[in-house]
């Protein structure tokens, strides 16, 4: 990527990136203050777009192909035209500021270093939307991101771009920070609604509950991710044809990927949407493997992407055969493959990596993590941890592996919101394609013993 923006040293951008939303992110002259941002051009398309028909801005992301940077990849254009024509009810739009998904490490830069960034995107899709109330949903670890930000809303509210009368129109709108306890489940947008009332955060059903028909206080409500809001202000600066240009058809657009694990340098990097393959990200982005090492596995899109082995081949429909290290990483392909780009989380791992202390390290989290709602998904993730505790520990039989596969299947498709798959698609996929290593693991001679102590309390309370 060729540019005079001047950046800190050893934090420039690599070559093969094409940076949009992290084009001030590292810059050696700039600050997160609204003048600095306005010195840069910031606020001009939020003035662009007072002056548009909202539908015209709708159809302006619908035509850019802009999908959900937050992990399912759904066409933000479609959502916001999920509100019902005939609508009466006040308009809520909240940013997922809850980016929970471990190996995922994008959303903080924006918000810690170009937060006016963020506040123009909403701004210009609240206007687009009817909303005259947002929020932002920050998860607790993120004190430092929420005093930047509200910091940041307070110069925009004295420039006169919130409150009453934004950018000297009739249109009144404010944002307001709101920060989470600190749950994964809250990333899930029915949960997060649930959380922003000040209840429990339960995921709703879906149907009837899809948010953009009732979501907060059963009002329509536009739930995006942080990174996407970024993208909407992009979008109205270079016009939807030549956003729609950038990356590949069905998968336009700059996506940030982080990078982490056993790579030489390890980092994130905003790229064209499917311009680089799984080998670039690896070997040009990051630099190779560590010294001496071999790929073993990836978990291309945040921990609940299903993991990838790397001797693996895939045969897709149009007749390809990609090995792992030539797939694009874009959201198709992913998915063609098994697995998904998911929130741009991609995990590397080598051959000193044991399987089974990484599927156990997930499945400590989804355990930890879960909401309890649902049975499958409140005692599986619980077991699957145990299992795999004992697996790692040395004192689990070959049958519990098959057990833990087990589990992992009686909760894929049977809890209110994702989360079940969210926590079994990993344990399914490890099972699936590192069983003998996992089975390794193991020892034949306690087939037959009881080796769980909770199991051995319960047979004594029987009898």
């Amino acid at each position: 990527m060729s540019t005079t923006i001047p950046y800190k040293p050893g934090k420039e951008p690599h070559a093969r990136e094409h940076r949009l939303i992290f084009r001030n992110v590292d810059r050696a002259d700039y600050d997160p203050s609204i003048d600095c941002y306005i010195r840069n051009g910031g606020y001009v398309q939020l003035k662009k777009a007072l002056g548009m028909e909202r539908q015209a801005i709708i159809d302006e992301v619908k035509k850019s192909g802009l999908r959900g940077r937050g992990g399912a990849g759904f066409p933000t254009g479609v959502k916001w035209g999920f509100i019902p024509p005939t609508n009466t009810k006040p308009v809520y739009l909240i940013c997922n500021a809850d980016e929970s998904e471990p190996g995922t490490f994008k959303d903080r830069y924006i918000m810690h270093q170009d937060p006016h960034q963020l506040v123009e995107g909403m701004i210009i899709s609240c206007f687009a939307v009817k909303a005259q109330l947002a929020y932002i949903y920050i998860r607790e670890e993120f004190p430092e991101a929420a005093i930047i930000l509200e910091k940041a809303l307070a110069e925009a509210r004295a420039k006169g771009y919130l409150g009453k009368n934004v950018g000297g129109t009739a249109y009144d709108l404010e944002i307001y920070v709101h920060r989470g306890a600190g749950a994964y489940i809250c990333g899930e947008e029915t949960g997060l609604i649930e959380s922003l009332e000040g209840k429990r955060p339960y995921p709703r059903i879906k149907p009837p509950y899809f948010p953009a028909a009732l979501g907060l206080y059963m009002s329509p409500t536009i739930v995006n991710n942080v990174e996407s809001l970024c993208h909407v202000k992009h979008i109205l600066e270079m016009g939807s044809e030549a956003y729609a240009k950038l990356g590949t058809p069905n998968n336009t657009g700059t996506r940030i990927l982080c990078v982490s694990g056993d790579v030489q340098k390890p980092g994130y990097f905003e790229v064209q949407v499917g311009h680089v393959t799984m080998g670039e990200v690896i070997n040009d982005l990051c630099g190779g493997l560590k010294p001496g090492r071999k790929l073993k596995a990836i978990i291309p899109g945040g921990s609940s992407a299903k993991v990838l082995r790397a001797d693996e081949k895939f045969k897709l429909k149009d007749g390809r055969e990609l090995g792992i290290m030539d797939i694009p990483m874009d959201f198709d392909t992913m998915a063609a493959c098994g697995t998904m780009a998911g929130s741009g989380g991609v995990i590397i791992m080598d051959d000193s990596r044991s399987m089974s202390w990484v599927i156990n390290n997930l499945n400590q989290f989804y355990a930890h993590e879960s909401c309890g709602q649902c049975t499958p998904c409140r005692e599986g993730s619980l077991w699957m941890k145990k299992i795999s505790d004992r697996i790692v520990a040395g004192t689990a039989s070959p049958s519990d592996v098959d057990e833990l596969l087990r589990v992992a299947n009686n909760i894929e498709g049977k809890t209110i919101c994702a989360f079940g798959e969210a926590c079994s698609w990993p344990t399914q996929s490890f099972v699936k394609k590192f069983r003998d290593e996992m089975i390794g693991d193991t020892k034949p001679e306690l087939e037959s013993k009881i080796v769980n102590p909770e199991t051995v309390l319960a047979a004594a309370n029987l009898v």
